[in-house]
């Protein structure tokens, strides 16, 4: 209840202070209990993208389930908000070997679920293939390298691990990685090296940080980002922008690949279910 009340109404207070405006990834449950504080968001101009519904792994979910879910939760933001979501976050960046494909059914444009870099974006592939080790078998079975999938034109804005908040500043029950009583300074420490590496190795860059209410809406979160900010805010030609402007950015720079899977028109499964995606030519 904290994170839904309290906590989103300091992150939207210190991002108002910075004059930031941000997206947030948000799950159909929370849209649905926490209406007012959702309008609050959306009415101060930040970006809302998909997050499931209950924050569930589709990795254990069937695709009826998956589709299921997107469903709901796609129709849930697209009617709150009055236009589509244009990207999503797997909840526990957690992609499935299916949620690709919906996703590019749903014509959404960016994913910010997976690592293959970690400050730059780049067409998705999907359907990476590689063996598992398996002791009771000779090795021969399983010595065989990956084989690359297919293109997708469904812009990745990488995620980071460590970029996050939930890691070290939440504790969890029963969790064991879970922590919660890390000092917020070594946090504030281990982010600002990457955005400094960030800084001198590239002219352009991502720097794909992700908090949660429930975590950075605590004073000892509240404080680190503050610091975070006003440091990057000294450098020039650092701004701040929502995911979906930085899919816009990559994509007036880039074109997906030759044969790429392309996402479906916006909305448009809403009219016809039985869509078919095309490949770019």
């Amino acid at each position: 209840m904290f994170a839904g009340t309290i906590g989103v109404r300091r992150l939207l207070k210190m991002f108002e202070k910075y004059n930031i405006k941000t997206t947030w990834f948000i799950p159909g449950h929370s849209l649905e209990t926490f209406p007012e504080e959702c309008r609050m968001i959306a009415d101060a101009g930040h970006e809302i993208g998909l997050h499931g519904y209950s924050h569930e792994n589709p990795v254990a979910m069937t695709l009826e389930q998956q589709t299921a879910i997107m469903d709901k939760c796609y129709k849930l933001i697209t009617e709150f908000q009055g236009k589509p979501p244009r990207g999503i976050v797997a909840p526990w960046w957690e992609a499935s070997q299916e949620g690709t494909e919906l996703f590019l059914k749903y014509g959404l444009e960016y994913d910010h679920s997976l690592s293959h870099h970690d400050c730059q974006c780049y067409w998705l592939r999907t359907g990476d293939k590689w063996v598992p080790i398996d002791y009771s078998k000779h090795p021969d079975h399983w010595m065989k390298p990956l084989t690359h999938g297919p293109m997708t034109g469904l812009v990745e804005i990488p995620a980071s691990w460590y970029l996050d908040d939930l890691p070290p500043m939440m504790f969890i029950k029963k969790a064991p990685n879970s922590h919660g009583w890390v000092n917020p300074r070594d946090v504030e420490e281990l982010w600002l090296d990457q955005f400094n590496f960030f800084n001198r190795e590239y002219d352009e860059f991502v720097y794909p940080v992700t908090v949660h209410p429930d975590v950075c809406g605590h004073p000892h979160g509240l404080l680190m980002l503050e610091r975070i900010i006003e440091y990057i805010n000294k450098h020039e030609g650092v701004e701040w922008v929502t995911m979906e402007q930085i899919c816009d950015n990559f994509k007036s720079k880039s074109v997906a690949p030759q044969g790429a899977l392309m996402p479906a028109e916006p909305g448009a499964i809403l009219k016809d279910p039985n869509l078919q995606l095309r490949k770019q030519e």
